[in-house]
């Protein structure tokens, strides 16, 4: 059965035994919450996979709480690896790294790079800390579906699953980390996220425009980068404020996430909007696409946001949440 726990030293003592039984737990980051496991041991791992329905060729991030614990991970740093993790870690921010000898297969798909970032939440650093090693800790969700950003998301998405779950409230991001990949000589952003490629660039005193030529380096394959992710089992579908029309939405049995629209001649239960700030934006997005999917409706229409550089990352996950189910990655 799944339980909520606050993060109180009993608690932490509890998730710790269980993660060196070989047990998941799931814990509060600042982007989402994760489902971490002894990033050492294979059967570990493995059950990350089967409780989420992921594939076993998607690679997994590892969660470190002190520097120094990257080392046991990576083979090597780069002067743009040391420089990022110096600036914004810890953060929100994920490094695809050389892979250090023992790392296992299972952590990174067989690749020969790794994942690595270190959260800024304090449950989710006091937990990696007593427990005195890496963990892997994709979201807490089955996989391709919305991620949690509270502990009762998690429990939603586990009713019934014998799995821990340190409840350290709401997540201050929202979405999934930035992903940059610094085994070249020049970073490339894999994911985007709430730390911005022009933040990353003016950190390593480069140019913006540095990545924009073809790089002929093989793409790392990284979490979150299928066609379709982060999706309400409701269809949902992207639409300009100019084609979201009360009475459409009516007809089509419609729930609608606004930003600018007014809907208020929509019955409360089938629309809600949301901030018009990005941050304020992503922190809200996975409980509204939750909250829109319980709701019952035939499909979900969400006001698309600017395309402008501050909503890359709302747009990204936006885009992937509303590509078809039938769709090949």
């Amino acid at each position: 059965m799944t339980r909520i726990v606050q993060p109180n030293q009993a608690a932490l003592d509890e998730a710790v035994q269980r993660l060196r039984a070989g047990q998941p737990v799931a814990f509060p980051t600042e982007t989402v919450y994760g489902l971490g496991a002894d990033a050492s041991r294979a059967e570990a791992v493995n059950a990350v996979y089967r409780l989420k329905g992921r594939p076993s060729d998607h690679p997994l991030i590892v969660h470190v709480a002190e520097m120094e614990r990257v080392h046991d991970f990576a083979a090597d740093l780069s002067p743009h690896a040391e420089r990022l993790m110096e600036r914004f870690w810890p953060g929100p921010l994920t490094l695809v790294l050389p892979r250090a000898p023992g790392v296992l297969d299972e952590v990174t798909a067989g690749q020969d790079t790794v994942a690595v970032r270190m959260p800024q939440h304090p449950v989710a650093l006091d937990l990696i800390q007593a427990f005195e090693g890496g963990l892997v800790a994709p979201s807490a969700n089955r996989y391709g579906h919305t991620s949690p950003s509270n502990a009762g998301h998690v429990a939603e998405e586990f009713a019934g699953a014998d799995l821990l779950v340190l409840d350290g409230g709401p997540c201050s991001v929202g979405i999934e980390s930035t992903i940059v990949d610094v085994t070249g000589p020049t970073p490339r952003v894999l994911r985007p996220g709430h730390v911005s490629s022009a933040a990353i660039h003016h950190a390593l005193g480069l140019e913006a425009n540095t990545t924009t030529a073809p790089d002929p380096r093989p793409r790392p394959r990284v979490s979150g980068d299928r066609a379709r992710h982060y999706a309400p089992r409701t269809p949902t579908h992207l639409r300009p404020a100019s084609k979201i029309d009360v009475n459409q939405a009516k007809a089509a049995k419609a729930f609608v996430v606004a930003r600018t629209v007014d809907l208020t001649d929509l019955t409360p239960d089938q629309w809600l909007k949301l901030p018009s700030d990005p941050e304020g934006y992503a922190r809200a997005l996975y409980d509204a696409l939750r909250r829109a999917d319980r709701a019952g409706f035939s499909a979900i229409w969400v006001e698309q946001p600017p395309d402008e550089t501050p909503w890359v990352a709302v747009n990204d996950r936006l885009r992937r949440a509303c590509t078809p189910a039938s769709a090949t990655d």
